[in-house]
């Protein structure tokens, strides 16, 4: 099953191991594109450790579990029934498996002494600081550990999930494979509807990347469905069932209160997100405040005992161009921040979500006001999409504004594929969701002067000079789409392409300049 996700028929590229020197038992999987002029370009891979040649994933056996004698270690190291977070741990100084496994991921191919030299004692510094946040639930030992914060490259998460209305646990699991073959650094399962247990037990088992999930959903289900009928046990009993599982980060809806809601209410879309929609008809109906709010330090108590990272959702966040950078939106940030430093006393690590539809000259301000209002914690945006009317296009419209937050700062984007606002994605959906936010990720990253991702662009424009179509292929993100387009016109190892052809090809034509 799913064999031909990792297939390289051009065996151009293969699986590598960078093994750890403070933890020799650290042993990180990367990919090497090995280019026809002798060249080798290193890149971050997320499909995980075990997908050599060969490798078969299997959704009832599962894949290996690769932290289990890191997190056995730690537990045989404190009292019975003690542990502790990676925030915790960073914060007096010690430098976990987890950590120089992320450093070293992303470094994809660089040196000590290299500018941008990533070393885990900066990953360290950085969870200690809250800049960035190490995802690994200790429950999750399948997950290979990374990092999320701006010193770092931006990060992608693909949502997937199955509806009442279709998809069944293997075509999520699927699902999941798929992205991270592209790219996706997290997935988050948003599944509703029947089995969203047993759908979130064969994802966890089978993905090697941190898994995210917004437990309400879940908790909904349990009540039928009828918000009304929502209550903290019920919320609370679900989060601890979720840790239990392993899952790596929840977005729970925490900072939007009961003074936010006539603000939305005033906006030309209201609340579009689901979370954040249910907290206020929750508050609505019995007149009181979020029990999210109120009984946010035992949640946080819950996420300590398991490392599950917090991921503080933005209900309010803007529906549409209009009602972007409102008193709504801005009032539930403000909020963030405070429930962001309330978290920290805990040591449980911490993201803050963001927009949502705003337009290009108002992207700056919400990096900006979230950089002062959340202490500098790492910032997690659906886009923005940048305009209203791409229906069936908006992972282009979206993709725009990711490239400019994340250039502004922002840490990990959240994927938008061309279905949003219309359909629940298929696996090609996925596909050209996540090689669209990639795209912006590296473009953001290439903005902010990461060494590993100019080098890759180099690397690329030398092949393209050459000709060497191959390794063109190779270097890109898709280079299955790539090859095909190619190929539909022009033979192989043409000096050439289809759109000048052979006689208005202005690298030839400027090799031909004696």
């Amino acid at each position: 099953m799913y064999r031909e996700l990792f297939n390289d028929p051009q065996n151009a590229s293969e699986k590598i191991h960078v093994n750890g020197e403070l933890h020799p038992d650290v042993r990180v999987g990367m990919r090497q594109v090995n280019l026809t002029n002798g060249e080798r370009v290193v890149l971050y891979d997320t499909t995980g450790v075990y997908t050599e040649p060969g490798y078969e994933a299997d959704t009832q056996r599962g894949i290996p579990k690769m932290r289990e004698a890191w997190i056995a270690a730690c537990a045989a190291a404190l009292p019975e029934g003690e542990f502790h977070t990676q925030m915790w741990y960073a914060r007096r100084g010690i430098v976990t498996p987890e950590m120089e496994y992320a450093a070293i991921r992303e470094n994809a191919g660089l040196s000590p002494g290299d500018r941008g030299y990533i070393t885990p004692q900066q990953v360290c510094e950085s969870i200690a600081g809250g800049r960035a946040i190490l995802p690994a639930n200790r429950k999750h030992p399948e997950t290979e550990p990374m990092v999320i914060g701006p010193e770092y490259l931006v990060k992608i998460n693909a949502n997937i999930g199955n509806s009442a209305l279709g998809s069944s646990i293997e075509e999520e699991v699927e699902k999941a494979l798929w992205a991270i073959k592209w790219g996706a650094d997290t997935v988050m399962d948003l599944s509703t509807g029947r089995n969203i247990h047993r759908t979130r037990e064969a994802i966890l088992r089978n993905v090697p990347v941190p898994i995210g999930t917004v437990p309400m959903y879940q908790a909904l289900e349990k009540v039928k469905g009828a918000v009304e009928d929502m209550t903290w046990e019920v919320y609370r009993d679900t989060l601890v069932e979720q840790c239990e599982q392993g899952v790596d980060y929840f977005t729970i809806h925490a900072g939007l209160l009961r003074e936010h809601v006539p603000l939305a209410q005033k906006r030309v879309t209201g609340i579009v997100s689901r979370g954040g929609s249910i907290m206020a008809k929750w508050m609505a109906h019995h007149g009181r405040e979020s029990f999210l709010y109120e009984h946010f330090d035992e949640i946080c108590e819950i996420m300590a005992r398991y490392d599950v990272a917090l991921s503080l959702g933005d209900g309010l966040r803007p529906g549409c161009i209009a009602d972007a950078n409102d008193a709504a939106q801005f009032g539930e940030l403000k909020t963030l921040g405070e429930l962001c430093r309330r978290a920290w006393a805990h040591d449980v690590q911490v993201i803050i979500e963001g927009p949502g539809h705003v337009p290009m000259d108002r992207i700056r301000e919400n990096m900006d006001k979230q950089i002062e209002w959340c202490q500098g914690a790492p910032f997690y945006t659906l886009g923005p999409l940048v305009s209203d009317i791409g229906a069936g296009y908006d992972h282009i419209t979206s993709a725009i504004g990711a490239a400019m937050i994340g250039w502004f700062g922002t840490a990990m984007l959240c994927y938008v594929t061309t279905k949003e606002h219309l359909a629940l994605p298929n696996r090609d959906d996925v596909r050209e969701g996540v090689v669209t936010y990639k795209l912006a990720a590296h473009a953001a990253d290439i903005a902010k002067g990461h060494p590993a991702a100019i080098a890759r662009d180099l690397a690329m424009s030398r092949a393209r000079y050459d000709f060497r179509w191959l390794d063109q292929f190779n270097l890109s993100l898709d280079p299955e789409r790539a090859r095909r387009m190619h190929r539909e016109m022009v033979k192989e190892n043409a000096d050439f392409c289809a759109m000048c052809g052979p006689h208005f090809c202005a690298m030839r034509i400027t090799k031909s300049i004696k």
